[in-house]
């Protein structure tokens, strides 16, 4: 199933409205995550903090999950997310994800790949950070900095 169809069916399935955001409700996104992942869990308490309705899945499928989205290697995370008709690649903070919707730019989604330290999900007890970047995914697997951090 190709990325595009697979968002499309999540958004069918979620009741996603553009009404909806333009009149504040709650944003539906939906995680797909390995079930032993902490990590992941500390991201969707970051989300639904700052105002995401969050539906997880557990899966011990990832690569599929990544392969259907159509991220290509070298952008991928711990988990993998759908909001609107665009992927949301790890440990991307809610204020991108808000941007992200709210520009809706002709994008397939963004990521943050890795496991950076500091960002949503990957905070230290010392309140280590370190820099890192919000990629937009463009067709054709192109990228460009979406936003910095740190």
């Amino acid at each position: 199933m190709k990325k595009h169809t697979l968002a499309l069916g999540l958004v069918a399935a979620l009741g996603f409205s553009t009404t909806a955001v333009a009149g504040g409700a709650a944003q539906s996104i939906h995680v797909y995550k390995s079930p032993t992942c902490g990590c992941c869990g500390d991201w969707i308490d970051h989300l639904e903090e700052n105002g995401f309705d969050v539906t997880a899945t557990d899966t011990d499928d990832m690569g599929k999950i990544k392969a259907d989205a159509g991220l290509i290697p070298g952008l991928g995370s711990c988990h993998t997310a759908f909001v609107g008709d665009y992927v949301v690649e790890g440990h991307v903070p809610a204020d991108d994800i808000k941007r992200l919707l709210s520009e809706a730019p002709k994008a397939t989604g963004i990521s943050v790949p890795g496991m950076p330290i500091g960002s949503p999900g990957m905070e230290m007890p010392d309140g280590r950070k370190e820099p890192y970047q919000t990629l937009l995914l463009l067709p054709g697997g192109k990228t460009r900095v979406f936003a910095r951090h740190g």
